[in-house]
Formats: C-alpha cells, structure tokens, sequence
C-alpha cells in the first residue's frame, strides 16, 4: 500500500509555498474581511492641539455660518418669500429681524437655486419688491445639468463670489436622483457633502424642504424623509399658520431645533405681496405655534409690563452696562424676547463709550462732561 501511496504521490504536481507568500495571502485575506482598514493609519491629535472658536452667526440664534440649517413648512405658507425677504436685507446690509440694536451690517452676495419658481417671473421680481440689490443676488445655471449636494460647483460658486447664504430650494430637488430620502445611509452622505463645503467655506446654507403629513407628531418629525436628516441640520426652523382667522396671512417662524444655541424666540410675521411683514417675537415653543395655542392677542403681556418696570428701576440712578442690564434681566427670569420689547417700551437708548455698551432713560441720562471720567455702575 505504500508502494503504491507513493508512486501517485510522484504522479501529483507538486507546489510549494515560501512562508512569506503564505503570510502575504493571510495579510490580503484579512484586509479582505476588513475593506476600511487598507490604506488607514491611526492619527491621534490631542484636545489641547486643537484651537477653540466661536460658532458665527448669520441670523443668531437661527441661521449660523458655516453650517446646513433646514427650513420647513406646508405648501404655500411662504418659505420661499420669508428667505427672498431675509437675502434681500442682507444684500442691503440691512439688520435682520428683531437682532440686537447694537450690531452692525454688510452687505453680502446670496446664492440662490430653485426648481420650483422661475427667476425671471417670480424669484427676481420678488427679490425686488422686497427692496434687495440684485447685484448681490446670484444663480448657479442648470441648463445642461441639474444641481446636487454633491455637485463642485456649489463650492466653486460659493468661493468666487465670496457668497456668505446659499439656499436651496427644495430639498427633494438637490438631494440627487440616486438617493432614497428614506434611507438614513444615503441621505446622510449626501449631507456629508453640503456641511464639508459649509465648513470649509463658512458659508451658511439653508435647505427649504416640504414637511410630511404626521401632523399629530412633534414638529421634529415633521420632516420629510430620513430622521437622519434633522440630524445632520444643526438648526431647524419650521412656519405654520397662525389661528387668527381675521388675518389669514399671519404665520409663525419657530425653532425646532438648535444645537448651537439656545432655542430663539418665535417670531410673528404676514404673508405680503412685498415679500413678508415682520410683526413680533413671541414666548412661544414650536409644539405650541403647531398647536394653535397663541397667546391673546390685544390684551397686556403681564412679563413685558414687569420687564419694563425692572428696567427702569435699573436705570433710575443712571447708565449701566448693557451686558450687566440684560444678566439681571436674564437672572430675574425674563427671556430676551421679552426684555427687548420692555426695552423699547421703556425708552431706553443704547450708547457706546469706547468699547463697551451702555442702556441708558433720556430723561435721567447727565451730560456728557459730567460722566466722562466717573466709575460708572456696573
């Protein structure tokens, strides 16, 4: 039998395999079973290397640079001419609504890209009956293909104009054919592609989108498509009708969603053929503008009357810091949007000395010669 074990032997093709062509194909096998680890090498880089910086804002708290911001709404409640009216302030340097009275204002250049209006006949007429300066207004052009989140060319144009807002219009239109809005994977890297540019360039981008129909939900999950969606948008805004039936054309603009700030104030504002009317910002959550519960309108605001009272009390004895005024203010449990409006209710006046802010009552305000060079309280 062993005789014959060997002559087959002998009859085989014999192979040999080196130790280091063995350790090769286990090598490749491995990497095989593992495609993220070829071509990777491990870099660490400490907290302390790593320089902090301040978050930018457009629009504070609302629209921040440098980041993807999603603006959602019904069919016909104004997305559309809310955006054109804010990118027409901004081509004036104009303050946007209800900022703060000391800030000051460029103008800037805004790309803006729709498929559901046309801009001869409805995006530019509206740009101007709004007041904006159309030289500072830009369109990517889409004749020969169509516009994507993945497509260079919103970089490119973002970089040559030097443009600070890029807005889409809608979502739907630019996510890509290729990609299901249900599918968290696809819909996240095709975001990946938007908030690498936002980064990169610190232009502020804002993607108009449809809600869907789960109105009985919580405004978060109003969106459209994947809830990775509203993940990756570090702001979310939302407008709804209000319930005043003698104004049909009223709406709310509220918060959803904010990862880099405080949630902001709701913000009261009409439907108009110029464009939109701000009206008023109002302590109000999303859930409760969706709701329906407004407050009454017409009747006093019991925290605005006692914000302004404790403002003057404030400044009875003269100027303060306005940074101290709005702590105290704050500390006693007033939100901003309350404090503002008791600010000009009051009367105050805001004035610079140097670097510094200061609120001040005309009727109780010293000359200047008589406070330059005094300890002002703080």
């Amino acid at each position: 039998m062993q005789k014959v074990r060997k002559e087959l032997q002998a009859e085989l093709p014999c192979r040999c395999y080196p130790m280091h062509t063995i350790q090769i194909e286990k090598e490749h096998k491995a990497m095989n079973d593992n495609p993220n680890s070829f071509g990777s090498k491990l870099e660490l880089i400490k907290a302390s290397d790593i320089k902090p910086k301040q978050v930018r804002w457009l629009w504070y708290p609302y629209i921040p640079f440098g980041k993807v911001t999603l603006l959602q709404g019904d069919p016909g409640d104004g997305k559309s001419k809310l955006m054109l009216s804010l990118a027409a302030l901004l081509s004036k340097g104009a303050p946007l609504p209800f900022s703060d009275d000391e800030e000051s204002y460029e103008p800037v250049t805004i790309i803006y890209q729709t498929t559901e209006d046309d801009a001869d006949d409805t995006v530019v007429p509206r740009f101007n009956a709004a007041g904006g300066d159309g030289e500072r207004l830009v369109f990517i052009k889409e004749d020969v293909k169509r516009l994507t989140f993945g497509d260079d060319r919103i970089r490119e144009a973002i970089e040559q104009c030097d443009a600070k807002l890029l807005i889409l219009d809608p979502m739907s239109s630019y996510i890509g054919d290729d990609c299901s809005m249900n599918n968290a994977n696809e819909t996240r890297a095709e975001f990946n592609h938007l908030i690498a540019v936002a980064k990169d360039t610190g232009c502020a981008i804002v993607i108009i989108a449809h809600m869907n129909k789960a109105k009985d939900t919580s405004p978060l999950y109003r969106t459209n498509g994947s809830i990775d969606i509203a993940g990756a948008a570090r702001s979310i805004l939302a407008i709804t009708r209000t319930a005043n039936s003698a104004n049909p054309a009223e709406r709310y603009l509220v918060q959803v969603k904010s990862n880099l700030a405080p949630m902001g104030s709701a913000i009261l504002f009409e439907v108009a053929d110029k464009g939109v009317n701000f009206l008023d910002e109002l302590e109000m959550t999303a859930e409760d503008a969706f709701a329906a519960t407004a407050p009454r309108m017409g009747r006093p605001n019991d925290r605005e009357e006692a914000a302004t009272a404790f403002i003057r009390s404030l400044l009875d004895g003269g100027r303060q810091l306005a940074s101290d005024c709005e702590a105290k203010l704050e500390g006693a449990g007033f939100k901003k949007s309350t404090y503002k409006k008791a600010k000009k209710k009051a009367g105050v006046h805001s004035v610079k000395d140097g670097f510094a802010w200061y609120w001040t009552l005309p009727e109780v305000e010293k000359p200047k010669e008589s406070w330059q060079g005094e300890n002002l309280p703080t």
